[in-house]
């Protein structure tokens, strides 16, 4: 174990990582030099009690740490709750004035040529690295953290974090064209996502899983594909794709945009998990961002301030900067996939005015001919934590494209294709515990094809905090808490038959994905892992 003498200031630490190997054994490496070296370190499978309130202890040790030491290996880098801790570790920095927590990445026997999904990359960007291959570089690594807690000036501090300190042989950038970026936006394939064949009907697109790493996985049928790319080649088109979390809604963008370029369209995707904090600060600054991003993917000069004129409002000038530059400066039309839209409703000021804002152009498709060069798509999972002028919003007008849940002929069919040889009662009992939920099937497939799992072991597991949904449940928690939904959702799964609740509050839970509607307006669990789960979590 590392030794150094007692510390001339103590510091908090906490410590994200995922519960197994390499992970586990490695936090607790950390750990126990960090409390031995004086100073004072958080890790949850040693520092929290039997029957202290999980969530509630996370966020308080979150609010109090100096640093948050992350270790990211194969599997924390798509740890749905790895990357919560990293979004709120940024955002706690961001707001805060002494730049705390400072973030200290450590990839565990992670290659820098491995890349990080969207969330990952954008909560990280400009944010050095470190590189843990061996029990020797446990020792280097803590040595420099230690030397950087003894610097404690926030200026060296931001040094660090840029890369002008430390060991170069150590660290490299997280922002770096070298290593590209995984075509994942939101935590939905823990492989990452794959091309799925147009003219694949149902299954008969997926290549043998003897010759493919990936496990590929079917979405959409073709009538589904052909209904979207009609809709998109019309002009001035509004395309909504809504679904709950983790249902396939960027997979279904990129569908359509590869559409769009084989039509020879131009095609922008725009994804607001991306920029830092700042950039939704003013409306100004949001659409500086947003216009700017537009060009330079188009391969255009910004030109914003030939552009932007101070007497005009922020909209004003936004859509000046579509009618008389960017949309005049392409030969096609131009398709712009908005993903993640429900990250605005969290900066109220600016979902308020962008939103409409969309409409507007929407509506301008029928009156002047250049905005029939834009076609719009929009991905969300929600609209109802955000209150809107129905008149103005973007959320009731154009076409809603509902990604529909997998159905029992797809999930046995593509079972028997990885060779699982189901029968009927099998596939049943797996659609008992996930229901069609996409990435819930996805991941259970996966488990028992790469890692052995059986059925019954699956199906035990399924619904507990150690088996292979456990990120996901405690995300849902987390949501739930923070909506004040944990009273209502204890109520639907109260019993076995659907309950009639609060109107709003069920559409909530459906749009979280955690329910269903019956009959008479009434919701029931969308399937057993809810059921089960939240009945344990809550104490019935």
């Amino acid at each position: 174990m590392l030794t150094l003498p007692a510390p001339s200031q103590s510091a908090r630490f906490f410590i994200s990582y995922r519960s197994q190997d390499p992970d586990l054994s490695l936090a607790k490496d950390f750990y126990e030099a960090i409390k031995a070296a004086g100073h004072e370190a958080f890790m949850a499978g040693e520092s929290i009690r039997l029957g202290e309130k999980w969530p509630q202890r996370i966020d308080e040790e979150l609010k109090l740490c100096d640093y948050f030491l992350l270790l990211l290996s194969e599997r924390s880098a798509t740890s749905e709750m790895v990357t919560e801790e990293v979004r709120q570790a940024k955002e706690l920095r961001d707001s805060s004035d002494r730049h705390k927590p400072v973030i200290l990445p450590i990839r565990v026997n992670l290659p820098w040529s491995t890349p990080l999904n969207y969330d990952l990359r954008g909560y990280l960007q400009q944010i050095q690295q470190r590189e843990w291959k061996s029990a020797a570089d446990t020792h280097r690594i803590l040595q420099e953290i230690f030397s950087l807690v003894a610097i404690g000036d926030v200026e060296r501090l931001a040094e660090w974090e840029s890369g002008e300190l430390g060991d170069e042989k150590l660290f490299s950038p997280i922002a770096s064209s070298a290593y590209p970026l995984l075509p994942v936006t939101e935590p939905v394939f823990p492989d990452g996502q794959v091309n799925l064949a147009e003219n694949s009907s149902d299954l008969n697109g997926l290549l043998d899983p003897e010759l493919s790493p990936e496990l590929e996985f079917p979405f959409f049928d073709q009538v589904f594909y052909s209904n979207c790319y009609k809709e998109v080649k019309k002009p001035g088109a509004l395309i909504r794709v809504k679904a709950p979390l983790q249902w396939g809604k960027t997979y279904l963008i990129n569908q359509i945009l590869d559409y769009g370029i084989q039509q020879g369209y131009q095609v922008v995707r725009i994804d607001f998990q991306e920029p830092e904090k700042e950039i939704f600060n003013t409306l100004e600054r949001f659409l500086h961002w947003f216009c700017g991003s537009i060009a330079e993917e188009l391969n255009l000069p910004h030109n914003l301030a030939e552009n932007w004129r101070g007497a005009l409002s922020a909209n004003s000038n936004c859509t000046n900067y579509f009618e008389r530059y960017l949309l005049p400066a392409i030969s096609s039309s131009l398709i712009l996939g908005l993903d993640n839209v429900d990250i605005l409703f969290s900066h109220q000021a600016i979902a308020c005015d962008f939103l409409p804002l969309l409409r507007t152009w929407h509506e301008k498709a029928h009156t002047r001919p250049i905005w029939k060069k834009l076609q719009l798509v929009i991905a969300y999972s929600k609209e109802d934590y955000i209150s809107t002028d129905r008149n103005k919003s973007p959320f009731n007008v154009g076409k809603s494209i509902d990604i529909p849940q997998l159905n029992q002929a797809q999930v046995q069919k593509l079972a028997q294709h990885l060779k699982l040889h189901w029968n009927e009662e099998q596939t049943t009992q797996l659609m008992d515990m996930v229901g069609g939920h996409p990435w819930l099937v996805k991941k259970a497939l996966h488990e028992m094809t790469r890692c052995g799992l059986t059925l019954i072991e699956l199906l035990q597991i399924a619904p507990t905090e150690g088996g292979l949904y456990g990120d996901h449940l405690r995300l849902h928690w987390l949501i739930l808490q923070e909506h004040q939904l944990l009273e209502i959702m204890k109520q639907v799964v109260a019993t076995n038959t659907a309950v009639l609740i609060d109107r709003v509050k069920a559409s909530k839970l459906q749009h979280m994905g955690l329910v269903k509607y019956t009959h008479n307006n009434s919701v029931q669990p969308l399937c057993d892992l809810y059921r089960l789960y939240f009945r344990d979590r809550l104490g019935m």
